[in-house]
């Protein structure tokens, strides 16, 4: 489950998961919320948009393949609720879509494909207290590559992925991509959760 303990010199393009390890790892996820949940009653995945909402969709698949039960699934957009919105104003804005009955009172897994510095779950921490108050909120993430900048930690981790400030990693999705796999990369320009602007 958790690759080398320090980051590797020349990894560019180095293939951290292929398709299979990728639904093995949200396989465990599924499973992962589906204990500590206690069966999953009353929980809502919320994908953060890109990548973290087809991620939802699929965990919500898996769950409802091992107990029969359909989580409500969404997305909540973070956009407006980003602290570096005044450095890169021009971006567009994602859908947030709510599954009926809403957050109040629920179990709400946000769930996204790379955690870096934590300021994009901060971002969505306040979009989903815009929007009603959840019993509470759980964080799951495909990839946890450190470098945390505030004090944000994921309850469920597909690949512990230590990694430089210099790398990037990159998660390609079927629904998205038309392929899965996450790489890294040697990029001097990153953006907060990863990736490039």
């Amino acid at each position: 489950m958790c690759a080398a303990s320090s980051p590797v010199a020349g990894r560019d393009g180095l293939a951290v998961l292929d398709a299979e390890e990728i639904r093995r790892a949200l396989t465990r996820i599924a499973h992962e919320i589906l204990e500590r949940t206690h069966g999953g009653d009353d929980v809502i995945l919320l994908g953060i948009p890109t990548r973290g909402v087809p991620l939802a969709h699929r965990l919500a698949a898996r769950i409802g393949e091992f107990e029969g039960l359909e989580v409500p699934c969404g997305s909540l957009d973070v956009t407006m609720h980003r602290d570096d919105l005044r450095l890169h104003p021009a971006r567009a804005l994602g859908r947030t879509e709510l599954p009926p009955g809403g957050v109040d009172g629920k179990t709400v897994v946000l769930v996204d494909d790379v955690l870096y510095s934590g300021r994009t779950v901060r971002a969505a921490l306040d979009a989903l207290n815009d929007l009603g108050r959840p019993r509470a909120v759980q964080l799951a993430v495909l990839v946890d590559r450190g470098h945390r900048e505030l004090p944000i930690r994921a309850d469920y981790v597909g690949k512990n992925l230590p990694t430089s400030q210099r790398e990037v990693v990159h998660v390609r999705l079927a629904e998205v991509d038309g392929q899965d796999g996450v790489m890294i990369s040697d990029d001097v320009m990153i953006s907060d959760e990863g990736r490039k602007p």
